[in-house]
């Protein structure tokens, strides 16, 4: 194998193959990255038995062949690399770099060993990626990192002709979205759990554009720009969420510019010992955001909201539950529909019913 490529090219592909690679791998083959040249094209793959991600791009081949090094290594090696083409050439057990005046022979490891790759589901259609990555920015910090039920740790993808809808809880919060969908076949309706960090990571680094989706009865793809992740499902069984969603008629609705509660919610919980609650108390011009009271301190700040009738209402919630619901509202404005101090309540942007988000509140003392 020989070619020569520009270091921001092979960075980038090095870097999202890499992230298939496991902190701890089970054997040593899976800490390698694979690099396959052919036409003009590489491609760097990773592998976990669980999730693959792989990245095709152009370069000068020389000589096509493959080539298996450590992943993180070759990473690290890469991005320190000066901004200047790389001469890569397979010699023997060793893959030599040559980029300016720096030279660097990285040992391989046995290709042969390296485990197939899964191949992709066929594709069911498309979504932007800008509204994917806002969107799962929104659903998957609802995710449980809990694995003693691995259900919760995924995120419900259901796709029809009409939209794709994501939603994860953790028991304590739900929150899903709804985005556009542009269907390439004719029957894509399908219901599948995917792995949520997976979801979270390689939806922050989906290049724009169109993202393609595939899914069948035991995987799960998405590919954009000669990027691709493919990763094994988790059980198709999840929570019956939809039903949390009828507070949107509930009695105590109040509006509110999302960042400056956000804000305050960060600063009064300054004080607040680790596992303590904040208190969000509505009156018809502003809400009372207060918490600590222990050994640290207390703080209070007011924030101007509108409130529909004419009762007052105050809910508690562990703060970031009520941050991450704040933090994915579209738009500036927050609803945040009510019922009764102890009950759930359900955050939507204003006029927006794409994102809902629904949060525990706690008992107050």
């Amino acid at each position: 194998m020989k070619l020569t490529i520009h270091r921001d090219d092979l960075a980038a592909a090095v870097t999202w193959a890499a992230r298939a690679v496991p902190q701890r791998p089970t054997t040593p083959i899976l800490a390698g990255v694979l690099i396959t040249a052919d036409n003009d094209k590489v491609t760097v793959s990773g592998f976990d038995y669980d999730t693959s991600a792989d990245a095709t791009t152009s370069a000068d081949v020389a000589e096509p062949g493959r080539a298996l090094v450590s992943g993180r290594l070759l990473a690290h090696v890469v991005a320190a690399l000066p901004a200047k083409p790389v001469e890569v050439a397979l010699t023997g057990t060793e893959l030599e770099l040559r980029c300016g005046g720096a030279e660097f022979a990285l040992n391989t490891l046995p290709v042969e060993d390296y485990p197939t790759l899964p191949q992709p589901p066929a594709p069911l259609g498309q979504v932007d990626a800008a509204a994917l990555r806002t969107a799962l920015a929104q659903v998957t910090p609802a995710a449980s990192p809990d694995e003693t039920l691995i259900m919760l740790t995924g995120v419900r993808i259901d796709i029809d002709e009409h939209g794709l809808e994501m939603a994860a809880t953790d028991r304590y919060r739900i929150a899903a979205r709804r985005i556009d969908w542009q269907p390439t076949t004719d029957s894509p309706a399908v219901g599948v759990v995917v792995p949520a960090k997976t979801l979270r990571d390689v939806g922050k680094h989906l290049h724009d554009g169109p993202v393609a989706v595939g899914a069948d009865d035991a995987l799960f793809s998405l590919t954009s720009g000669g990027r691709r992740m493919v990763t094994r499902l988790l059980d198709t069984e999840f929570v019956k969420y939809r039903n949390s969603f009828a507070l949107l008629n509930a009695p105590h609705l109040a509006r509110v510019d999302a960042a400056p509660l956000i804000e305050a919610i960060k600063r009064v919980t300054l004080v607040a010992d680790k596992n303590t609650p904040v208190r969000l108390a509505f009156t018809g011009e502003q809400v009372e955001v207060s918490a600590g009271g222990g050994d640290l301190g207390r703080g209070n700040e007011a924030v101007p909201c509108t409130l529909d009738g004419t009762d007052e209402v105050a809910v508690s919630f562990m703060p970031q539950f009520i941050l991450d619901g704040l933090a994915g509202v579209p738009g500036d404005v927050a609803t945040i529909s009510m019922l009764e101090p102890h009950k759930p309540v359900l955050v939507t942007g204003d006029d927006d019913p794409t994102y809902r988000y629904v949060a525990m509140s706690l008992r107050q003392a």
